[in-house]
């Protein structure tokens, strides 16, 4: 079996009014030094097929058709053995 590490973030100069929301509401707790934060998805994605070149292909397309938006997210994903 194989597993999909999937990780999406969004581009550079997207918005994120999440992570800003987070990074204010951090800095109004006390932590002064914080100066940037980003939400981010993780995704995991478990396979039963031991073909690691097959799996990526696959990752790549559910990643391209679905669990990232290309227009405004980028991500890149790992393959481990389970």
């Amino acid at each position: 079996m194989l597993r999909a590490k999937i990780f999406v973030q969004l581009k550079a100069g997207v918005l994120d009014p999440q992570g800003k929301a987070v990074m204010n509401s951090l800095i109004t707790m006390g932590y002064k030094d914080v100066v940037q934060t980003t939400i981010s998805k993780y995704i995991q994605v478990d396979f039963d097929n031991s073909d690691v070149e097959e799996v990526k292909r696959m990752t790549k397309e559910m990643c391209d058709n679905l669990l990232a938006n290309p227009n405004t997210e980028s991500y890149r994903f790992e393959i481990e053995e389970i």
